[in-house]
């Protein structure tokens, strides 16, 4: 091989967004209308470019989070993967490093630099494909939303979906949401409860929808749920 003449692929770096919240008993995904081409008019996650060889990775997602959502700050952002096949972008090699962000209930988007709109659709209509997405923005979601789920299991990542302070019944309902399922509460309670550490007691009762007092908890100080809360086993 003549590495005299040999020249480094040109590669463009970007960074995409799963943002997941709540919005009344379901889980939603963040989703914008792209405004410019490639796929202009189509449905896709909020991102874009380094904006130069300087721009650190995260520095570059969280900038995202605020031009493309609106959100200055979420209580969760974690790097979920790279995504880099051949062809997965019509501009040429595109790696893009997607994020994972986890919010309590998120108001309604604003479209941002390059959206023309951007709104919170069930993260179900993604999965099933009854909405499409550009790119490979689909199996971003899928994975984000299978993160999610693993790590409620073994993590206290179900706290970031809430406020500051929430009742058990709230906290369940972050389950059922991301899990898809139906939870005893009973069971739920106890489950909860054997989990050193993972919600503390916060102040007074709160009122809720049906008038009956609640107790309310917020985040814990541990990280690590033990014993784990089984998907399998509620």
């Amino acid at each position: 091989m003549n590495t005299d003449s040999w020249e480094a692929p040109r590669v463009l770096l970007a960074v995409d967004l799963v943002i997941l919240t709540l919005r009344g008993p379901s889980l939603h995904v963040l989703l914008i209308e792209r405004g410019v081409e490639p796929h202009q008019g189509a449905l896709a996650l909020p991102g874009g470019f380094l904006r130069d060889l300087d721009e650190d990775i995260l520095a570059a997602a969280q900038r995202e989070l605020t031009e493309e959502a609106g959100l200055s700050e979420v209580p969760h952002l974690e790097p979920l993967g790279f995504y880099g096949e051949p062809g997965r972008d019509p501009r040429g090699r595109v790696v893009s490093a997607a994020y994972l962000a986890v919010a309590p209930r998120l108001p309604e988007p604003v479209a941002g630099t390059d959206a023309a709109e951007a709104w919170w659709r069930p993260v179900d209509d993604v999965l099933s494909a009854r909405l499409h997405l550009a790119f490979d923005h689909r199996r971003m979601v899928a994975e984000g939303v299978e993160r999610a789920r693993v790590k409620l299991e073994h993590s206290a990542l179900a706290t970031a979906f809430c406020r500051e302070t929430f009742t058990i019944s709230e906290l369940q309902q972050v389950y059922e949401a991301v899990w898809d399922v139906r939870l005893d509460p009973r069971n739920f309670y106890r489950k909860v409860q054997k989990a050193e550490g993972f919600i503390v007691p916060a102040g007074p009762m709160r009122r809720t929808e049906n008038g009956r007092p609640a107790r309310l908890f917020k985040a814990g100080p541990m990280q690590t749920l033990y014993p784990p809360m089984a998907r399998s086993a509620q």
